[in-house]
């Protein structure tokens, strides 16, 4: 597999920075808030999109963005991409050429994402004939999981109005990122998916933010057939997972989560009340 020239102006860019606060007796203090940077994507110099980010991995983030819209196909088309922070840009350069690109871009809907909010092309089209592998889960290997977690989510502990999503198999962390919306988060771990070959039929995919239809669109574009949440579901997000053959357990926090979809696929082997 080729690998893109990855050129980044500046390698390590702060997560948070440290302000002044009062609290409510008028007392100064100084806490962490996480910073938030405009990036313009341009594919083969053509502007797609500004994302709000953390730029904690920004290559990765425009490479999984791009794919999951359905405009990057090819991983071996890829040239380069350049992170320029002084510009606030990503320029990705394919070999690849995309003669569908201005109707694809012309067919947005606006989604309730954060950090994001529209979605391109006729995704869900490519969606029909995806079939999804059967996971099989034990609940003791969640709760290990859900322990493995804790230990991540810097940036939220320092200074919170982030989320966090990770790749996981078995209760192993493979890769985690945080960022300001939960796409950018999905997206980032995408384009490392895709540009390292790897494939998600034996992966669990966790994040911190609400099952919505994206999120549920994205795992499965990823081959994952297990979506993870400490946050709820919508009906669309439900809907979409039935139809899809997605796993959903959500409000994971602890020793307790609610399975939405995909009950018959979760070995249920901790003895114990509702109540413990």
């Amino acid at each position: 597999m080729t690998q893109p020239n990855i050129i980044k102006t500046q390698s390590d860019i702060p997560q948070t920075i440290d302000v002044t606060v009062f609290d409510e007796y008028g007392e100064p203090m100084t806490k962490q808030i996480a910073c938030e940077r405009a990036l313009t994507v341009y594919l083969n110099w053509r502007e797609i999109v500004t994302l709000m980010t953390l730029g904690a991995r920004p290559d990765m983030l425009v490479l999984g963005y791009l794919r999951n819209q359905d405009l990057l196909h090819d991983v071996n088309a890829l040239d380069s991409v350049i992170i320029d922070w002084e510009t606030q840009s990503a320029a990705v350069v394919t070999h690849e050429q995309n003669d569908d690109i201005e109707e694809t871009l012309s067919k947005k809907t606006v989604t309730s994402g954060c950090g994001q909010g529209t979605m391109f092309g006729n995704v869900m089209k490519k969606l029909d004939a995806l079939v999804l592998p059967r996971p099989h889960l034990k609940q003791s290997t969640l709760y290990g999981l859900l322990e493995s977690l804790t230990h991540h989510n810097d940036t939220y502990k320092a200074a919170g109005a982030v989320h966090g999503c990770a790749v996981c198999k078995d209760t192993d962390i493979l890769s985690f990122v945080e960022d300001i919306g939960r796409h950018n988060a999905v997206d980032t771990l995408t384009g490392e998916m895709w540009l390292q070959g790897q494939t998600g039929g034996d992966k669990i995919f966790y994040t911190t933010g609400r099952l919505t239809s994206e999120m549920v669109i994205k795992v499965a574009q990823m081959g994952i057939p297990v979506l993870l949440s400490r946050s709820g579901v919508t009906q669309m997000g439900f809907d979409l997972a039935k139809q899809l053959g997605i796993t959903m357990i959500a409000r994971a926090k602890g020793h307790r989560f609610q399975v939405f979809n995909g009950a018959e696929n979760i070995d249920f082997d901790v003895k114990g009340s509702r109540d413990e």
